[in-house]
């Protein structure tokens, strides 16, 4: 007889648990287990189907079964899942399963695991709190609906294969909107001027100092005309203000700020940060990482008091508790924080380690006194004009927090001057300059997102929860609408001006890289045309208000405060009634774009998206018999942009590149991208070169590094059938016999099969049968 059966999720966070328990606990994972919901008869409904969140050994296929028997020979039953809504869910999906009673089970919960939370949990514990599971069945059956009633639409009216969501598909109108507000930008260019003054430091030493004109210039004439002026002008302090300023540290994490300082301090993507937080709490390093409150516990706020004057000293100890902004964050629950704040680095893998390390500086700097800061801000006159010059600088006096950490920030305007020190200066000093210099500037539209920039901006607007954030971006991104990448930016000449003491002033045209982008997110042709059709005919869906009053319904049911039936409800008829209109009076939209005529064959050139993505289209308008041509749209061009003269380019591949031993290169592009053809063989080019430039050298670079590894993948050639290979594969090494893949006995040497052998490996094969792939 067992008398206490604890169930966990996680596999991970059984063994961690177990650790805590004596010997009359037995912890066992349950894998996860959740209830699926599945279409029927056209609508939604809840089915007893499981399926796992964690990869399930093979050896525990029968999860459930084995969970029966311990349930039936235990006690007590604790369940143990997370302290979410989703944890809520698997805890009462559990219950259901294995058919457990009422007084037989007991709910716990814990922000950490630790074995004061974990015994603390099971001196306290609670029954399943039906409201979050009904919040969280809501909301599954609300994301449900949407995608299943929507896609079909999708596909019938777009493109096949396409899919929407809820919460997805006003993610990708964001960053469709933000790229069209990019592609409409008309920079506008001003001159700024920066002056470089000479200043006497403490010893007698020059000192230089930078300060900026409280005035841009529209054109290089009137920069050109100030500069002049400057040369007769004299250059007075005509005030300096020295102000004390303090700065306080950020809050400790929530799931979504450790998302975005991630993504800039350590440029995790979201869903990497969230894997890696996952586990460091299923170890046991850190408090529950999906959460939207900024609190933090007495007994957190103690052990960090007590590490901060350990370390530092009293003075550097200010205890704070901190209230979120977000009007729905569940305060109850607490900030991600280090389960133990002695502990300032642990023992894992270099990603556990890093993400650690930033936990820990940012719960332990939340508790730390302010930074004491001396800014001084200085006014330089010209005796001849009526704009003036700004330096400012800035002296810690206490670093405070800053001993162990700054928030990064999302802000990519380069032109401000950094704040330094500034040298001793005095109230009617006359100042000489080094040089000042005019710089030609340009105005810039808003930044692309990035994953964390995109999770700011969802949080903001009251869109998803903690639980959401990562797996929307993911899905986004896996289902085609957005892309993150690198893109190359492109030359842009400026001007320059620049008067040195003598009253020369020197003009240049220099150059400069703009528009280059890191890690940024852009949408993808077929972005665009579902954003479009949806906002046309499913306006509420895509609705920034309407996707976040929805959050809002769920926390009221999560309380309480609204039935679960009567929500759905509401939003099921008037939605499928729109389904049905939709389907039947929208017509089939492809993004077509005619571009004009191709001058030399008189045949119209269009755009549109085609089954395979965008395409070019040459079509003869006098013979409609002929069937047109087609050419796929490069990396990085628009259906919405695309030139006439753009489009023509398409349609000079194929090409050949050149000869390498005698045969032809060919460079074109097909289904699966970009390609080299050489001796009736295929060699992708990937991203790395535009078929449309690439030339002969470094083609037959990507032909060699090609052979190279299939020469590598081979271990053997028969003789008596080329046909018949012994190759490299991901799994280990196999028989090649034709189009047959046939795996090599383990006890057997690869290399030292004859023909014969492998002829006999053959006929005794019998193919397994294959794995449907997931659809997307």
């Amino acid at each position: 007889m067992i008398k206490n059966l604890v169930i966990v999720e996680s596999p991970a966070k059984a063994k961690t648990i177990e650790k805590f328990l004596g010997d009359e606990f037995i912890v066992k994972s349950s894998y996860g287990h959740v209830r699926d919901l599945e279409k029927k008869n056209n609508g939604v409904e809840i089915e007893n189907n499981f399926k796992p969140l964690y990869k399930v050994p093979a050896d525990k296929k029968n999860v459930v079964k084995d969970l029966k028997k311990f349930a039936e020979d235990a006690e007590v039953v604790w369940l143990a899942s997370d302290e979410d809504r989703e944890g809520e869910a698997i805890a009462w999906h559990l219950k259901e399963v294995l058919k457990l009673k009422d007084d037989k089970i007991k709910r716990i919960i814990f922000h950490e695991i630790t074995k004061n939370a974990i015994l603390n949990a099971i001196k306290n514990p609670r029954n399943i709190d039906y409201n979050l599971v009904e919040a969280q069945q809501a909301r599954r059956i609300l994301d449900r609906l949407v995608g299943f009633k929507l896609s079909p639409v999708l596909w019938r009216k777009v493109k096949p294969s396409l899919s929407a969501g809820r919460v997805q598909s006003v993610a990708v109108r964001l960053i469709v909107e933000r790229e069209r507000e990019i592609d409409g930008f008309k920079p506008e260019s001003k001159y700024r001027v920066v002056a470089e003054f000479i200043g006497n430091n403490s010893n007698g030493k020059k000192n230089i100092f930078k300060a900026e004109l409280n005035k841009r210039f529209d054109s290089q004439k009137e920069a050109e005309d100030f500069l002049n002026s400057c040369v007769d002008a004299d250059f007075i302090i005509d005030s300096l203000e020295k102000k004390p300023v303090k700065k306080s540290p950020a809050a400790p994490f929530t799931t979504s700020t450790l998302q975005q300082e991630a993504s800039r301090k350590l440029r995790f993507s979201v869903a990497r940060t969230m894997r890696v937080a996952q586990s460091l709490y299923e170890a046991g390093h850190i408090t529950y990482m999906r959460t939207d409150s900024v609190n933090l516990s007495d007994f957190a706020l103690n052990a960090a008091k007590d590490e901060i004057i350990k370390r530092n000293g009293k003075e550097y100890s200010h205890t704070r508790q901190y209230k979120t902004k977000s009007s729905s964050a569940q305060e109850a629950h607490e900030a991600i924080r280090p389960s133990y704040f002695e502990k300032e680095s642990i023992n894992g893998t270099p990603d556990e380690q890093a993400l650690y390390e930033l936990i820990w500086k940012r719960a332990i700097a939340s508790q730390m006194s302010d930074a004491e800061i001396e800014r001084t801000t200085v006014k330089i006159v010209l005796s001849n004009r009526d704009e003036y010059f700004t330096a400012k600088g800035e002296v810690i006096k206490f670093d405070g927090f800053l001993n162990v950490y700054l928030e990064s920030t999302d802000d990519e305007n380069g032109d401000s001057e950094s704040e330094g020190i500034l040298p001793p200066l005095n109230k009617g000093e006359k100042l000489n300059f080094q040089k000042i210099n005019a710089v030609e500037r340009f105005s810039r539209p808003a930044p692309r997102y990035t994953e964390a920039s995109l999770v700011k901006k969802l949080e903001e607007l009251g869109i998803g929860r903690p639980s959401t954030y990562a797996p929307t971006i993911s899905t986004i991104q896996k289902r085609g609408y957005v892309v993150k990448e690198e893109r190359p930016g492109v030359e842009r000449e400026y001007g320059s001006l620049s008067l040195s003491p003598e009253g020369k002033i020197v003009s240049e045209r220099l150059k400069e890289i703009t528009g280059a982008e890191k890690g940024k997110l852009y949408p993808s042709d077929i972005a665009m045309l579902v954003n479009d059709f949806l906002l046309e005919y499913f306006p509420k869906i895509l609705d920034y208000k309407f996707t976040a009053h929805v959050e809002k319904e769920l926390d009221d049911i999560a309380e309480g405060k609204l039935d679960w039936h009567a929500m759905l409800d509401e939003f099921y008829h008037p939605f499928n009634d729109q389904v049905e209109h939709t389907l039947e009076t929208s017509e089939r939209v492809s993004g077509e774009r005619i571009l004009g005529i191709d001058p030399k064959t008189k045949k119209q050139v269009s755009v549109r998206m085609a089954r395979f993505g965008p395409v070019a289209q040459l079509t003869d308008l006098d013979d409609p018999e002929a069937k047109p041509e087609y050419a796929g749209l490069r990396s990085g061009q628009k259906l919405e942009q695309i030139t006439l003269e753009e489009a023509l380019e398409l349609f000079k591949l194929p090409r050949t590149v050149g000869d390498y031993d005698g045969e032809e290169v060919v460079a074109a592009i097909g289904r699966f991208g970009p390609y080299l053809r050489y001796k009736g063989k295929f060699y992708s080019l990937g991203n790395d070169y535009d078929p449309h430039t690439i030339q002969i050298d470094d083609a037959i670079h990507v032909i060699e590094e090609k052979m190279k590894k299939d020469a590598e993948k081979i271990i053997k050639v028969f003789e008596e059938d080329e046909n018949y290979q012994i190759q490299n594969g991901r799994w280990g090494a196999f028989l090649k016999a034709g189009k047959k893949n046939i795996p090599i006995p383990k006890d057997r040497e690869p290399s030292s099969l004859t023909y014969e052998e492998c002829l006999e490996l053959e006929k005794n094969y019998t193919p397994g049968r294959k794995r449907k792939s997931k659809k997307s």
